[in-house]
């Protein structure tokens, strides 16, 4: 990130989980410069003080983190990945713990803190928005409803768990993440078989691919944060680039890019097959546009999808 981001007064305290994922590292790093104070929730804390550096405090549990101390801020952004192994009950069930049960323990905490943070910044997906039909021209907003699927139900419940903060005075704002792009997450392996030159549509290639540059993301998180020492920003929040675009346009934008070929398709029916319920991630799609964002006057540094490649490539 090239430009130092303002996350509002320094000094603050500001707790995060999922600390050592994709987007967690490069939020911590962005709050460090910008002289916040940070401690880190996560299961393995001799690996966290490896890669976040000494600067970070890091605890394994919330009952680690004693109830007299200020926090001001939370990031809640832990969650096991999504994509991977199929979503048998079992799966499921892990999904909802890291997600759901976690964010419970972080509320439990709140409802006990001798002094209450002023925000929960809690991570959701688009996949709130369940799956939109290849040929829906309908665009989606915050006030889109969900669909009873798992993807969505998940992500209602994963919400409602981080809302129930705000019954103890405390802002909540739930981000609905798009496609993550940056060097880690799920870039890198969309990317493989284009660098290979086996790239292609997968399925019909028309499915909506919502993204946002990781540089946005966490540009839009201390956003927030700055906001909320002056105006309420609870709620649900896109965190989404203003162009949606569809499978095949990306594969197609990241060949050019790359000067490789991009002819050779994956069909549905074997993703389907490897994946169950979970293929709707990759062969279905949502356009999903960031309205609040937008309407409240935050500014996208990479709302086009051939720049924000170009950045990281």
């Amino acid at each position: 990130m090239d430009t130092a981001l303002s996350f509002g007064a320094s000094g603050q305290t500001v707790l995060v989980t999922g600390a050592t994922g994709f987007v967690g590292r490069r939020l911590v790093a962005a709050l460090l410069a910008d002289g916040q104070h940070v401690i880190a929730l996560t299961r393995h804390t001799a690996r966290a003080r490896r890669l976040l550096g000494d600067a970070v405090r890091c605890i394994g549990s919330m009952a680690a983190l004693p109830l007299g101390e200020r926090v001001d801020v939370i990031v809640n952004l832990a969650g096991a990945r999504i994509l991977g192994p199929r979503w048998t009950p079992a799966r499921k069930a892990v999904l909802r713990a890291s997600r759901v049960g976690l964010t419970g323990q972080v509320v439990q905490w709140i409802a006990g803190a001798a002094s209450k943070p002023r925000l929960l910044l809690s991570a959701s997906a688009i996949g709130y928005y369940g799956v939109q039909r290849q040929d829906d021209p309908a665009v989606l907003t915050e006030a889109s409803p969900p669909q009873p699927v798992f993807m969505s139900q998940l992500c209602q419940e994963w919400e409602a768990a981080a809302g129930r903060a705000a019954q103890y005075g405390v802002q909540v704002a739930c981000t609905r993440f798009g496609l993550v792009l940056g060097h880690g997450g799920a870039l890198p392996p969309m990317l493989l078989p284009v660098r290979l030159g086996v790239g292609g549509r997968m399925g019909s290639g028309r499915q909506s691919l919502s993204w946002v540059h990781i540089d946005d993301l966490v540009a839009a998180l201390a956003w927030l944060a700055r906001r909320s020492t002056e105006l309420p920003v609870q709620g649900a929040w896109n965190v989404t680039a203003p162009q949606c675009t569809t499978q095949q346009a990306f594969v197609q934008t990241a060949a050019r890019l790359l000067h490789r070929p991009a002819l050779l398709p994956t069909p549905g029916w074997p993703v389907r097959l490897l994946l169950g319920e979970q293929a709707d991630l990759l062969l279905e799609g949502q356009r999903v546009v960031p309205r609040r964002l937008q309407d409240e006057g935050f500014a996208f540094r990479y709302p086009d999808l051939a720049e924000a490649l170009g950045a990281l490539l």
